[in-house]
């Protein structure tokens, strides 16, 4: 009889792959790290370059080192607040209405056909679904021509609503807003709704839009930040400069810079102040985001 002996298999160390792992998830978040300095530093040069020109006199906007600061900034506001009578604070107030009124209306608008979307069944639910996909791949500057014609036909051309009317409706926002209701809108809840009486306006109301509210904020940014930097819509639509935007109201004094180089540092100044805007709307809205990912963190 023959008798076999087991020889134990000498322990297998893990310490050299861990350590090795560990080294390479640094050597990952050290070059995720660098990269997104890059990123961010490429995206902050052109408002740093914007700050620093704004203090700069018209002399020395283009004799002067580019980073070099001087201290003209208060007069180049005055002189920008200054021109034609105020025309600027004209073109601010109308860039607000424009982007307030046109993203708000077009963030309800989203919201409903999104929820339609991916909470109704209806005859040819896909087809308008392709047709919305098909609207976001369509740059909006090839609609602005016969959005001018149609606009056009019923006079409404040269007046506030031929840029507010285009901008109600956005194909990005309403696909947004159909993922993100098929994603946060349980079933479930629509159906206990119903039981208990509510009509679907009431549903949508009290039920869906909170629960999609952080949604929905990305959609009024991302609309709102389009139709403020907006300019090949109103550049076509609009003829008087009483009804401008900033971004077409820069653009002609920009053109008048040819003439007048003084009008180069006042171009400048207008778009640090149009920048302010939007900096505190991101800085007041972000808050939403945190709220909501949060309380869905202890819902989980």
């Amino acid at each position: 009889m023959t008798v076999s002996t087991v020889i134990p298999a000498a322990p297998i160390s893990t310490a050299a792959p861990s350590g090795k792992r560990r080294i390479g998830n640094r050597k990952n978040s050290t070059l995720a790290t660098v990269l997104l300095l890059l990123g961010a530093v490429y995206c902050l040069f052109p408002v740093l370059w914007v700050l620093i020109a704004s203090t700069k006199s018209s002399g020395e906007l283009f004799s002067t080192f580019t980073l070099a600061p001087s201290t003209h900034l208060f007069d180049n506001i005055g002189d920008l607040f200054a021109y034609r009578d105020g025309l600027y604070w004209r073109w601010m107030a109308n860039t607000a209405l424009y982007a307030g009124v046109g993203a708000a209306v077009s963030t309800l608008v989203s919201a409903m056909s999104g929820f339609a979307l991916a909470k109704y069944d209806f005859p040819g639910k896909k087809f308008v679904f392709n047709v919305i996909l098909a609207g976001v791949l369509v740059p909006g500057v090839i609609l602005a021509i016969p959005q001018y014609l149609l606009l056009a036909k019923i006079g409404l051309t040269n007046t506030y609503w031929s840029v507010l009317l285009p901008s109600m409706i956005s194909p990005y926002g309403i696909y947004l807003s159909r993922i993100f209701a098929a994603a946060t809108v349980p079933t479930e809840v629509l159906e206990a709704a119903r039981i208990d009486g509510a009509g679907d306006w009431r549903t949508f109301g009290r039920v869906v839009l909170p629960m999609m509210k952080s949604g929905l904020v990305t959609v009024f940014l991302f609309q709102f930040v389009a139709i403020w930097n907006n300019f090949m819509l109103p550049y076509i639509m609009l003829g008087d400069d009483h009804l401008y935007p900033l971004t077409v109201g820069l653009s002609g004094l920009l053109n008048q810079g040819a003439n007048q180089p003084s009008m180069y540092i006042t171009v400048v100044t207008g778009a640090l102040i149009s920048i302010i805007p939007l900096v505190v709307l991101f800085l007041s809205l972000q808050r939403y985001w945190r709220v909501d990912l949060g309380a869905g963190a202890v819902k989980a």
